[in-house]
């Protein structure tokens, strides 16, 4: 494997945007191949002059021509006012003003104080007398889920994490991290290390590649623990609801590396782009480190795993030789760092999710800048 030495700094600020020298350590520049006499700098300011523009002639409008009024003023249907009035942002209770009382069962006590508020607070996210939102999240299996996690959490996998300050406190967030380890406890250390470090405290709603919400069972317990199967539709809505959606860019080409890749991070999709764009969201980039020791793939057959119908076959230290037991994750210490956001919609708006390449663009450059956290953290 080629070694490559990274920058010393970060490029993705939204005051600097430069393209990548050629032979980075991301690889070839995507935009080698293509011709266009028209510099990308200059399209990138084109973008961002009319982004500007848009938002100059919201805020000023021109004067529409004076018309009589009607004689009876049509009244909207209700559906159509729905569509048009902004949901409220999905919000918790801070802790301070969550009221415990004494412990009522065994999910209680094995969590002290602190763990017990946060579950109770993230309950509020279910309005009304309903068992479950609208992606299926239920207070009730969190609270049976949470004690488990927590001791993975705090025990198993002894987490460390820096950078909560960087996470916004409300509206749309789009975190986006580096993934590994093919069971996805990445993202479940993910979650209950936000919801324990923000107050009031914020669930991270993890986006689930849609071969893995197919799984029976499985995909019940995903939608009851607050996860989302990753549709357009799903992804867009969390964001206009102002939650916190925790994407994996490198999808299943993430969790299938080999041990001699490890900490390289595969080729971006670029959909997250695109949603924080449209949805006015920063992005935060995020570094797991600990996800790609904790079951290190020797071998992937990908032929064998082609015509079993699945996205792989790996080989590990344990596995297939336990059976199911080789699935366990080694107990490898996590750290998780939460960089600074990356605000792009504030300089093109969300005009810019339909530049093809200016997406392409923005998605290596969060690839970017996660890469550069994975190397200064492991």
């Amino acid at each position: 494997m080629t070694e490559v030495n990274l920058p010393n700094t970060q490029e993705s600020s939204v005051d600097r945007v430069s393209l990548p020298a050629s032979g980075s350590a991301l690889g070839r520049d995507p935009f080698d191949d293509i011709v266009d006499p028209e510099p990308f700098e200059k399209r990138l300011d084109q973008v961002e002059a009319r982004g500007t523009r848009v938002q100059r002639e919201r805020v000023s409008p021109r004067p529409a021509p004076a018309r009589a009024p009607d004689p009876e003023p049509k009244q909207q249907p209700a559906h159509n006012i729905a569509r048009l009035t902004r949901r409220r942002w999905s919000t918790t209770p801070s802790l301070s003003e969550i009221e415990l009382g004494d412990p009522q069962d065994v999910v209680d006590r094995l969590l002290n104080d602190r763990a017990r508020r946060v579950v109770a607070s993230l309950s509020h996210l279910v309005e009304g007398e309903a068992p479950y939102d609208r992606f299926g999240f239920s207070p009730e299996a969190i609270k049976k889920a949470f004690p488990l996690f927590y001791a993975l959490y705090r025990i198993y996998f002894r987490v460390r994490s820096e950078g909560h300050d960087n996470i916004p406190t409300e509206g749309p967030v789009v975190l986006a991290g580096n993934h590994g380890g093919l069971l996805p406890f990445d993202a479940a250390m993910g979650i209950i290390d936000i919801a324990l470090n923000t107050d009031p405290p914020r669930l991270a709603r993890a986006i689930v590649d849609r071969w893995a919400g197919g799984l029976p069972w499985i995909n019940v317990f995903y939608a009851r623990v607050g996860q989302v199967v990753g549709t357009r539709e799903n992804v867009a809505d969390l964001l206009e609801d102002g939650q916190l959606a925790l994407v994996f860019p490198e999808g299943i080409e993430g969790i299938r590396k080999t041990i001699a890749h490890r900490y390289r991070l595969q080729q971006f999709r670029v959909g997250f782009i695109e949603h924080a764009l449209r949805a006015r969201s920063p992005i935060v980039p995020t570094a797991f480190i600990g996800s790609d020791d904790q079951a290190p793939i020797l071998l992937d057959i990908r032929p064998l795993a082609k015509r079993l119908g699945i996205p792989m076959l790996p080989i590990t230290p344990t596995f297939p030789w336990l059976g199911p037991l080789g699935l366990i994750p080694f107990p490898v210490s996590y750290r998780i760092v939460y960089g600074e956001p990356l605000r792009y919609h504030e300089r093109f708006g969300p005009e810019g999710a339909d530049d093809s390449r200016l997406v392409r663009y923005l998605a290596n450059q969060v690839r970017r800048a996660v890469q550069l956290l994975v190397d200064r953290n492991r």
